[in-house]
């Protein structure tokens, strides 16, 4: 006669089971969302150094020029304190277009011949979407089961942002396999802790759809993102704005280096250099 030994599901038991499907499911949406906001942010990233390649080489050329304009009437009316005044914003307005510059590496008049259609925008693939999605599942650091897992997550999460923007697949490819190495079993705890574990998780992904929804909001409500959609609204009706712009500021840059040469000229008539 054999005996049949019947395990009984205890209450923490189902409720384990209960969160892990939830979990399990949290992930999936997690791994979406955080695509949505790489992507989101490779957009607005790809315009912000489009916009630079265009407009802020020559933002960065009428602001030095308007400066050296500044210095020269200082200089001529030392006495002025409007004029000293208009002196050194001019020099603080040049100094951090030249920063803003350097971030996109351009120079004076590197973006002269260039257009909004001339630039590479951001468009990712359906492969390269997939294998990110592969990646924010398997090692989001919201999942991991210590903090030394975390720590390892967010290294590699940092660096499969960084190859989705720029587009490498191989990159990525690279990445989901240390994903793969990277990531442990379960870890062998009671029921108990396994629970708690599981509670913990699914707090921390809910925060982070909170946080995500947060970026998301601040970043529409940027001036970027405003002139990114007027952009894109004009490009449709065949209108490029940037390039626009970017002629008026030819405009300025020329009106501002006939100033100045006439500033130079009337400071060589009375002995101010």
């Amino acid at each position: 006669m054999s005996t049949e030994i019947i395990h009984q599901i205890t209450e923490e038991e189902w409720e384990f089971k209960s969160k892990n499907a939830e979990l399990s499911g949290l992930e999936i949406d997690l791994a979406q969302q955080e695509l949505e906001l790489a992507t989101f942010r490779g957009e607005v990233h790809s315009f912000r150094a489009r916009y630079l390649a265009v407009v802020g080489s020559r933002y960065w050329e009428l602001d030095k020029i308007e400066a050296e304009v500044a210095e020269y009437e200082a200089k001529q009316k030392p006495n002025d304190r409007i004029a000293q005044e208009k002196a050194a914003h001019a020099r603080a307005q040049a100094k951090e277009s030249a920063k803003s510059a350097d971030k996109a590496g351009s120079k004076a008049g590197s973006g002269r011949s260039k257009t909004l259609r001339d630039t590479v925008k951001f468009k990712p693939t359906e492969s390269l979407k997939k294998i990110y999605r592969q990646i924010a599942k398997q090692i989001h650091p919201d999942l991991a089961l210590d903090e030394q897992q975390q720590a390892r997550y967010q290294k590699l999460m940092a660096k499969a942002n960084q190859a989705y923007e720029a587009g490498d697949e191989v990159g990525l490819q690279n990445i989901l396999r240390q994903c793969r190495k990277s990531s442990s079993q379960e870890k062998n705890d009671n029921i108990q802790d396994k629970l708690a574990r599981i509670i913990r998780q699914i707090s921390q992904v809910k925060e982070r759809f909170t946080a995500i929804a947060r970026e998301i909001a601040e970043i529409r409500n940027s001036s970027l993102y405003q002139l990114k959609l007027k952009v894109e609204t004009a490009d449709r009706n065949g209108f490029d704005l940037l390039s626009e712009m970017a002629s008026f500021l030819d405009e300025q840059i020329e009106l501002a280096k006939l100033k100045l040469a006439q500033i130079k000229a009337k400071g060589n008539e009375t002995g101010v250099s």
